[in-house]
């Protein structure tokens, strides 16, 4: 093997490292060393020597535990050149990676990673600091990846990650599971989490690649547990059927060449069954609770799209009425969007870009790509080709991900040669 494609090799295991690894390292070092970004730190410091270590020792049979043992070295290191006190070193130093006894106060969860998520989700903090802190240690997003699924400056981001960090240091904020008559107020911000999680999974906000499908799997993952841990909760219900419903699709997003299928154009057939079938039992079981939520709701309008035979059969007027239950628990101008798009193909293109324009005129989605696309794509069907052309340039220029920059290129010249 040459230099060059072990390398290469020793890269691509890297990389896939911290996909799988990176929340569980920095989770661990957090509920041992109590400190957020020395945690962090360390884990980056851990990452950086596995590129240099294992292209001349070899990649590890566990590369979590080895990348966890230095990290943990790290934390010492960097514990007694500060002296902090030394009981403190001695917890680090015992630090295990063998499974752990769990706590009765931490819910019967044996996962640092939960725990992480309702520690970052404690009530004293702001529900978007809860829910960015946990996307920036958990799963490792950087500032700018959580700006922008937030629609904020990264300036701005980091700001408020900063101010999270603090208060959970200064108020002494435990890093457990709650008991269980608290969980109830945690709840909203975790299914947040796990939200964004598996959004940024399912459709990247920057980069190369469309699909993260290490962060939908984890997302999916925890879901799960939150659902053993709260069987009376419908929202976490709604919200992991939500999850696979969507997953179910993934496979048929791209094609070959690694370009986007829009959804009406993706080969059904290779859609996971056994995974739509059980969103749609997870979803019935939750609406039969009778507490309608956000996610059960979203989950209703992913099963519409997942139950369709064809995409001539998909049921738009039933989605846009969906779409307006939502607006309803959560009022926002991406669920108008959304909302526009089924009206457009209920009642027609000109309907629907009646509804964007009106977007559009609010300012409230300025820097959006997609409210340029979606005015694109119904100005294209009423056959306003030059109108269309515009606004496909206009979404172009704002969208971050190759993927979608390829997949409006080409609309483009479709509308040009027209």
């Amino acid at each position: 093997m040459t230099g060059a494609s072990v390398t290469d090799g020793v890269e691509a295991a890297v990389a896939q490292a911290f996909r799988d690894e990176w929340g569980q390292v920095v989770a661990t070092l957090i509920r041992v060393t109590g400190d957020w970004d020395l945690a962090e730190e360390c884990a980056q410091d851990a990452f950086a020597l596995a590129l240099r270590r294992w292209t001349g020792d070899g990649i590890p049979r566990r590369p979590g535990a080895w990348l966890t043992t230095v990290a943990r070295n790290r934390a010492v290191d960097r514990l007694r050149r500060e002296a902090v006190g030394a009981a403190k070193l001695r917890e680090v130093a015992a630090m295990s990676y063998e499974p752990e006894t769990v706590a009765e106060e931490d819910g019967g969860v044996p996962d640092d990673r939960l725990r992480l998520i309702f520690t970052c989700c404690h009530p004293s903090l702001a529900l978007e600091a809860r829910v960015a802190l946990t996307l920036r240690t958990l799963a490792g997003l950087t500032t700018a990846e959580i700006a922008r699924a937030f629609l904020v400056g990264e300036q701005t981001m980091s700001k408020r990650l900063l101010r999270a960090k603090t208060k959970i240091r200064h108020a002494g904020i435990p890093y457990r599971v709650p008991p269980a008559h608290l969980l109830p107020e945690r709840v909203p911000a975790v299914l947040a989490v796990l939200y964004l999680l598996f959004g940024e999974g399912y459709s990247a906000t920057a980069g190369a690649g469309l699909l993260r499908r290490d962060l939908g799997a984890e997302a999916i993952r925890l879901a799960r547990v939150l659902v053993r841990l709260m069987p009376d909760e419908p929202e976490a219900a709604g919200l992991l059927a939500l999850m696979l419903l969507h997953d179910a699709r993934s496979a048929t997003r791209l094609d070959a060449a690694g370009d986007l299928v829009t959804l009406e154009e993706q080969d059904r057939a290779r859609w996971d069954t056994a995974m739509i079938a059980e969103g749609e039992e997870l979803l019935v079981r939750a609406l039969r609770r009778g507490r309608p939520g956000p996610y059960q709701v979203q989950a209703a309008i992913a099963a519409c799209h997942a139950t369709a035979t064809d995409a001539a059969g998909t049921d738009w007027g039933q989605i846009a009425a969906l779409y307006g239950q939502l607006a309803r628990f959560t009022p926002s101008a991406v669920v108008e969007l959304n909302r526009a798009v089924a009206v457009g193909m209920a009642a027609g293109p000109a309907a629907g870009l009646e509804l964007v324009e009106a977007l559009r005129e609010s300012g409230a989605l300025a820097g959006y790509h997609l409210l340029p696309a979606t005015r694109a794509d119904l100005l294209r069907r009423l056959g306003r080709a030059a109108e269309a052309g515009t606004a496909y340039r206009e979404a172009l220029e704002l969208a971050a991900t190759d993927v979608e920059r390829r997949y409006l290129a080409r609309r483009l010249a479709e509308v040009a040669g027209s």
